[in-house]
């Protein structure tokens, strides 16, 4: 009788990916980095391991949003002080805090547990073209669609 394949964490080859973000829409970017991350581009896929990848994002400033987003979608958070609720416009954080408002969106897209925190620090975004990490010698990705 055939058993379902469990992959085993010290098993787990991770290759180094780098995606540029450049004209790409936030949303199907952060789903496809997310998916690569988990390791659900993989056949040895397996929920409760990491077998995902590392995802190097370069060119955040340059990430687009469709519709009226960027005056409309509103990012919230709070200092923890009375009346301490700061809002920002996607147009804001773009400007600002373009590799922030990369990886909230695909952080939250991620498990919510140690699990998913895990996977998390394997997102290395860049808001320029430049990144430290050749020495680990990633292979361009050509994101689908």
């Amino acid at each position: 009788m055939r058993t379902t394949y469990m992959a085993k964490a010290n098993e787990v080859e991770r290759k180094w990916y780098v995606v540029d973000a450049e004209g790409q829409t936030l949303g199907r970017l952060a789903s496809e980095v997310a998916s690569i991350l988990r390791g659900k581009n993989k056949p040895t896929f397996t929920p409760h391991v990491d077998t995902g990848d590392h995802v190097i994002i370069v060119n955040a400033e340059k990430i687009e949003l469709t519709g009226n987003k960027l005056a409309g979608k509103l990012y919230h958070r709070h200092t923890g002080h009375p009346g301490g609720l700061k809002t920002m416009t996607a147009q804001e954080m773009r400007d600002r805090k373009p590799v922030k408002m990369l990886e909230l969106a695909i952080k939250g897209m991620l498990p919510k547990n140690s699990l998913g925190r895990k996977q998390g620090m394997k997102l290395h975004v860049y808001a320029g073209s430049e990144h430290p990490h050749q020495a680990q010698q990633p292979e361009v990705y050509e994101l689908r669609g």
